[in-house]
C-alpha cells in the first residue's frame, strides 16, 4: 500500500535539497532529479511542495520522462488534498495540439456572396440604365 500524504504535507518539501510535487495526486519526491532536469532546476524549484499537474502536463513531456517520474514516486495525495480537475491538456513531446474545427454557420459563407453578387448586379446592369 503506497503512502498517504497530505497535501500540506508535501509543502513543506519545497527547497532545493528537499524538493517534492505532486502530479496527477501522486506525490514524487524529485530532489535527487534535479540536477538531471533538462528544463533546468528553476523550473522544478517553481513547482516545489505544489501541484504541479498542469505545468506537466502543459509542457508536453514524453512517455521516457513519464517513466522516469515514476521511479520519483513515494507515495498518493489523502482523499482531502487530491484535485478533482481531469481536463489537463495531455500533450506528448513531438505531438502538435490538436486544432478544434470551428463549426460555422452556412450563413457566414452565403451572405458575404450575395452581398458581392448584389454590388455587381448593381454595377453593371441598375447603374447604367440610370445615365
Amino acid at each position: 500500500m503506497a503512502t498517504i500524504y497530505s497535501a500540506d504535507e508535501v509543502s513543506k518539501h519545497n527547497k532545493k535539497n528537499d524538493l517534492w510535487m505532486t502530479i496527477h495526486n501522486k506525490v514524487y519526491n524529485v530532489t535527487e532529479f534535479i540536477i538531471e532536469h533538462p528544463g533546468g532546476e528553476e523550473v522544478l524549484l517553481d513547482e516545489a511542495g505544489k501541484d504541479a499537474t498542469e505545468s506537466f502536463e502543459d509542457i508536453g513531456h514524453s512517455d521516457e520522462a513519464r517513466e522516469i517520474l515514476s521511479k520519483y514516486l513515494v507515495g498518493e495525495l489523502d482523499e482531502a488534498s487530491r484535485s478533482v480537475r481531469t481536463d489537463y491538456n495531455k500533450l506528448r513531446a513531438g505531438e502538435l495540439p490538436v486544432e478544434k474545427k470551428q463549426s460555422g454557420s452556412a450563413l457566414r459563407v452565403i451572405l458575404p456572396a450575395l452581398a458581392v453578387i448584389g454590388i455587381i448586379a448593381y454595377k453593371f446592369i441598375l447603374a447604367p440604365k440610370q445615365v
